[in-house]
């Protein structure tokens, strides 16, 4: 997909990613080390499942994700795929009560 169509669809779809003019990226900010590690496992998982591989960034207080289809040269719809799926998965909050991970979703 070209810049123009991925960038509709991250304002529509996933509002919370950005486009860095190769991958798609969104950090999530998490309430420290262990909630880290936590956000981390989840995304490490889906990524496994979907035979995808995202480079991450992980630090105290985030969790950096970079999507990209390294053998398609670019983003596609693999990639917004699984950015769909982290968020479902990373942001899900049942009680509806303050995310116990995350701390902006």
């Amino acid at each position: 997909m070209n810049e123009e169509q991925l960038r509709v669809r991250l304002s529509r779809e996933l509002p919370k990613w950005s486009w860095d003019g190769q991958c798609i990226v969104r950090t999530y900010r998490t309430s420290g080390w262990s909630a880290t590690l936590q956000v981390t496992n989840a995304i490490a998982y889906l990524a496994e499942a979907s035979w995808h591989h995202p480079d991450l960034e992980i630090s105290w207080g985030h969790v950096m994700v970079r999507l990209t289809t390294h053998d398609a040269g670019g983003v596609t719809d693999k990639d917004l795929d699984l950015a769909h799926r982290m968020e479902s998965l990373v942001l899900q909050n049942p009680g509806g009560h303050h995310h116990p991970l995350v701390l902006e979703s």
